[in-house]
């Protein structure tokens, strides 16, 4: 079917119950799935399966092979009705798996302007802020929380409940078991912070003597040896106070609440 629209390919299957809005762009052996809303000027290639109970943006580009809205791959998945909701402005690149949330009325999200390279896939409930880069083949397993601005290397394995906070950069084939703060560059088998992420602070326009006050807290925190209390005190009575230094100082703190290094994670007993 075309119109000036609208354009969805012959071969292509399209449920009476999906919504397309203007603009859309179908391409050849696409299924979609009932309950599914695809908004303005997004484009789909060949052979992509949308799922129930998906919704998608505006101006979304996705690549062949991608699979949005599958069910969970967890075995407290009963068949209740979840959602998938991916915002505005994405690229989703060749064989993308991202799938529904477990439990009534949960979603899995993803936000605006991010770019999900090749093979990468995102599991259930899981919460993907703006602006995010995901090298090939990164996987986040259930419940991962990936905050604004955050980058991965290609090869990346994220534990369940894992959290990253903002302007993080995880580099290549690095195994995350834990949580990733803020600002920072981690690498490893486990992960491990090494640096400040000085370029991702300078690319997002973080002031100069802000990038030196989160200088100054990385080496209390990981280049010193204090303790992670004492680093903290010892931050706060050195450093000038600022919106990204609180975050920080929040962040590895509401660490030591969760179970194995994962704030998300309740305690187990």
């Amino acid at each position: 079917m075309k119109t000036s629209e609208l354009v969805i390919h012959q071969t292509a299957v399209v449920d009476p119950r999906a919504e397309l809005s203007f603009g859309v762009e179908i391409g050849p052996y696409c299924v979609i799935g009932p309950n599914v809303v695809i908004g303005e000027g997004t484009k789909l290639a060949a052979h992509v399966t949308i799922e129930p109970y998906t919704s998608i943006g505006s101006n979304c580009c996705i690549h062949s092979g991608t699979v949005l809205g599958g069910p969970p791959q967890d075995s407290k998945f009963k068949g209740e009705t979840s959602f998938l909701i991916i915002g505005n402005n994405n690229i989703i690149r060749e064989y993308v798996t991202l799938h529904r949330a477990t439990g009534e009325g949960c979603a899995t999200k993803i936000g605006d302007n991010n770019m999900l390279m090749a093979y990468c896939h995102v599991g259930h409930n899981a919460q993907l802020g703006n602006n995010i880069t995901m090298a090939n083949y990164v996987g986040l397993s259930g419940h991962v929380v990936v905050e604004d601005r955050v980058v991965f290397g290609g090869l990346v394995g994220v534990h369940q409940f894992v959290r990253i906070g903002r302007f993080a950069m995880v580099g290549g084939f690095s195994k995350v078991t834990q949580d990733v703060p803020p600002f920072m560059l981690v690498e490893g088998k486990p992960c491990k912070v090494k640096d400040l992420n000085v370029v991702g602070l300078r690319r997002n326009g973080v002031l100069p003597k802000t990038r030196a006050e989160l200088r100054r807290a990385f080496k209390l925190l990981y280049g010193s040896d204090l303790n992670l209390t004492q680093a903290v005190e010892a931050v706060k009575q050195q450093i000038d106070p600022s919106p990204e230094l609180d975050y920080l100082l929040e962040f590895v703190t509401n660490v030591r609440f969760g179970f194995g290094g994962r704030q998300l994670d309740l305690p187990r007993r």
